[in-house]
């Protein structure tokens, strides 16, 4: 090789490391089954999440955010992979979403091609295994996506018999012996280091996920004589039709929370479980902004789907209404380091318009200018974050099982099941979801038009897991 070419390789090869070095971080913070109950969002006053308020007031936040599908693993796999559930027929827990979609390109993916490190660490994906295929580095592992947890010595604590994990209580343990404690302590110890590349670094903390089993200083920041339950009404079901019932199961985990007294019990768990998981998230945040990694590293925060203590007769996830589709998402992006953004996120911005997590990874390709992926059904949120009020027509899609599809607009939700029954709720009004306007004439053309939004392709479901 001339000298010549051994210098014009040493000039791209210095070209290429420069480029790269240019490129954002992103720290990709994921929240299990936290709904609206953050202090930023107001959706229960006595929820104590400091940490999280703080990243609010920090960048921008969207305070209508919707999740695809109301269940772990659909939500996920639809974030991640950018793609409906209606387009992939992944719909359930159930269903290994890998077999389903061979060749999708995931977010992570999505950056390696790009030239970042992909790593992650704790509950990313649903299920025990983080997906192989989307990172280079993983803890703990790439069969096992998070450390165990401590568990009380007397299980249920709740005296409920038969509930699984549907469980909750203190631990004897302290803080550093729980998984999610674990992860943070991992995502720390890599925002500590230098780096040769730009990194995806995925932080998944698990709580508040069911059992709602966190160390006893959490359950002592609240007084469970002076809890606060949802508001909620006699007789809200009486106007949905069946298969919103079917959903709901009335009987099932609420009357079994009503006949042992657990309410209050249950509320205090999950606002337990929150402050848990707010305070490892500052820990992270923390980290990052002590580290040589805080002034070019893009912060994206969301939870995947919502979840209801009660309201509407339901428990957990698995329905098509506010409780279960709503999330916090947020976004911090430092000034100067990505050219669709070049002057960043505004502080303490909060956009309303209604937006969905498939709109995630759209974003994060184009504020950090990467390719292309044509696959991807979202769009990006880049206007929204330059600009608040900035025209957002398309109302955020949810999806649970096939053909069953909520949409939300800044002002209605409306349900459609499979076998054509409906649901029609005005936020304007009715915030809570008390009663049900499908049926009354006047709102036939607001159906019509609201429904040209519903998915067009509604795919078969995709194989479930042999049991």
């Amino acid at each position: 090789m001339t000298l010549k070419r051994i210098f014009l390789t040493f000039l791209i090869t210095c070209w290429s490391a420069s480029l790269e070095a240019a490129k954002p971080n992103v720290l990709f913070i994921a929240i299990d089954d936290l709904n609206d109950w953050i202090g930023a969002l107001g959706g229960h006053p006595q929820a104590h999440t400091p940490n999280l308020d703080q990243l609010a007031k920090r960048g921008v936040l969207f305070t209508h955010a919707y999740c695809t599908a109301p269940s772990c693993n659909p939500s996920r796999v639809s974030l991640m992979t950018g793609i409906l559930p209606s387009t992939s027929g992944v719909y359930h827990n159930s269903q290994p979403w890998r077999p389903a979609m061979p060749k999708a390109v995931t977010l992570p993916q999505h950056f390696t091609q790009h030239g970042y490190w992909s790593a992650g660490s704790g509950k990313i994906y649903h299920g025990r295994f983080p997906d192989p295929a989307s990172w280079q580095t993983y803890f703990p592992d790439q069969k096992k996506n998070k450390p165990n947890d401590p568990l009380p010595a007397k299980r249920p604590v709740n005296g409920i018999p038969k509930t699984a994990h549907f469980d909750w209580g203190p631990v004897a343990q302290p803080p550093k012996a729980m998984g999610d404690y674990q992860v943070a302590d991992w995502i720390i110890g890599q925002l500590k280091r230098e780096h040769d590349k730009p990194f995806f670094l995925a932080c998944g903390i698990y709580r508040p996920h069911l059992p709602w089993y966190v160390p006893q200083k959490y359950f002592d920041l609240f007084n469970e004589n002076e809890i606060k339950l949802p508001p909620t009404i006699k007789d809200d079901l009486k106007d949905v039709p069946a298969s919103g019932l079917k959903m709901a199961k009335p009987q099932g985990d609420h009357a079994k929370v009503r006949k042992h007294n657990q309410w209050k019990k249950a509320v205090h768990g999950y606002l337990a479980s929150i402050a848990f998981a707010d305070e490892q998230v500052g820990r992270v945040l923390n980290a990052l902004e002590k580290s040589p990694h805080a002034s070019n590293t893009i912060i994206v925060l969301w939870t995947d789907h919502g979840w209801h203590l009660g309201e509407k007769e339901h428990w957990r996830k698995f329905t098509l209404w506010e409780r279960a589709g709503r999330t916090p998402v947020m976004f911090v992006v430092p000034k100067g380091i990505s050219k669709v953004l070049a002057q960043g996120t505004k502080a303490d911005t909060r956009v309303d318009r209604p937006v969905g997590l498939i709109d995630i990874y759209p974003t994060l390709v184009d504020l950090c200018g990467l390719g292309e992926n044509k696959a991807l059904e979202g769009q990006s949120l880049v206007r929204l974050l330059a600009d608040s009020k900035a025209k957002w027509d398309r109302p955020a899609l949810t999806t649970h099982g096939r053909k069953n599809h909520a949409l939300r607009t800044p002002r209605w939700r409306y349900i459609r099941y499979g076998d054509g029954t409906e649901e029609l709720y005005d936020h304007q009004t009715d915030p809570n979801e008390w009663t049900n306007l499908a049926g009354q004439p006047q709102h036939a053309g607001l159906k019509k038009e609201l429904a040209k939004w519903f998915p067009r392709k509604n795919a078969p479901g995709a194989a479930a897991k042999k049991k």
